[in-house]
């Protein structure tokens, strides 16, 4: 029984959401981190999980080499060898040691490459998931994960194997992320000039778009998180490419670079069309911000992952409407 008939007060959901940290070790440990020190409830990782670069290390008698970004790095003693795997381990890059051997081997074959960087990659994401877990084991936080287009589907399958109590996979599901809002997961992109393992056309993104939003009851109290962020929406502004040359290069006009928007027609559509409550975003690093789709608040909070700088949002939720919301960077 109340007293004086006085209804408990409701509390607001926390919600905190980074993405594009592609395999930094220094940025998902901020992550995790970040449920305590920011007091949330949900954490949510956005796409693009898996890093970028595998990096050959070959023991040479007593010595290791590497090329790292255009340089040599000859390490003599296990403190340089430890110090260069602090050094991947931020840019998200991946390492395995080989013979003098095993290296001119690999080095001609793309397929020895292609299965060791994702053998590795899928370790560190398993190794990801076995943390966050013992770090929010004893608390009611709950971290969700998605991929994103640069994630290759092998490496993405270590989140279904390895998912834990705290830690949950939602690529293409909708999950509730307390007893009022739901959340949908998507982290396919519209084409790019890097020919990216998940990027698709527009139509097919409709077509996800629409296979994982079906069975929504109330998108005034859904979150879109979509990696994709809106075409044309200030979420989505980054140099204009010139795919005719390899790699592709910026276009460049009085001496300045020719900016454009590289987001999603279809996501632009989907937002439009549902007005969901809030809208996640992520995968152009330089475009941090947030905007507004009609009732839609949408964000992307950027990424800086190669500096070890965790860029977040805090987003905070109660009966369908958005009490408040902070970019964090840390």
């Amino acid at each position: 029984m109340r007293l004086f008939g006085k209804k408990p007060s409701k509390k607001a959901t926390r919600i905190f959401f980074a993405t594009d940290i592609h395999g930094s070790e220094v940025a998902f440990r901020k992550f995790v981190n970040a449920g305590k020190f920011y007091e949330a409830d949900v954490l949510i990782l956005g796409g693009d999980v898996a890093g970028k670069l595998l990096i050959p290390i070959v023991k040479d008698g007593r010595a290791h080499r590497a090329r790292l970004q255009g340089q040599n790095h000859v390490m003599e003693t296990e403190a340089e060898l430890a110090d260069l795997k602090r050094k991947l381990g931020i840019l998200g890059f991946y390492s395995v040691m080989l013979s003098p051997d095993e290296y001119k081997a690999m080095k001609d074959d793309a397929a020895a490459q292609d299965r060791t960087f994702v053998r590795e990659a899928r370790q560190r994401l398993a190794e990801w998931i076995l943390l966050a877990e013992e770090r929010l084991k004893d608390s009611h936080r709950q971290c969700y994960i998605t991929g994103g287009n640069d994630d290759p589907w092998e490496v993405l399958a270590a989140l279904e194997e390895n998912a834990q109590d705290h830690v949950v996979p939602c690529e293409g599901h909708t999950v509730k992320i307390d007893d009022d809002h739901t959340m949908v997961s998507l982290g396919y992109s519209n084409e790019t000039p890097w020919k990216t393992p998940r990027e698709i056309t527009e139509d097919e993104l409709a077509q996800k778009i629409g296979e994982a939003i079906h069975g929504v009851e109330d998108f005034g109290k859904c979150i879109f998180n979509f990696h994709c962020p809106p075409k044309d929406s200030t979420l989505d502004t980054c140099p204009m490419l010139d795919t005719s040359t390899d790699p592709p290069t910026i276009i460049m006009e009085a001496g300045n670079p020719v900016l454009f928007g590289a987001g999603s027609t279809s996501v632009r559509a989907a937002i439009n069309k549902y007005q969901p409550l809030l809208a996640l975003h992520g995968h152009i690093h330089e475009s941090r911000g947030i905007a507004r789709l009609g009732k839609t608040v949408c964000i992307n909070p950027g990424s800086e992952y190669g500096e070890g700088i965790l860029h977040g949002v805090i987003v905070n939720l109660l009966d369908g409407k958005i009490e408040g919301y902070q970019l964090t960077s840390g």
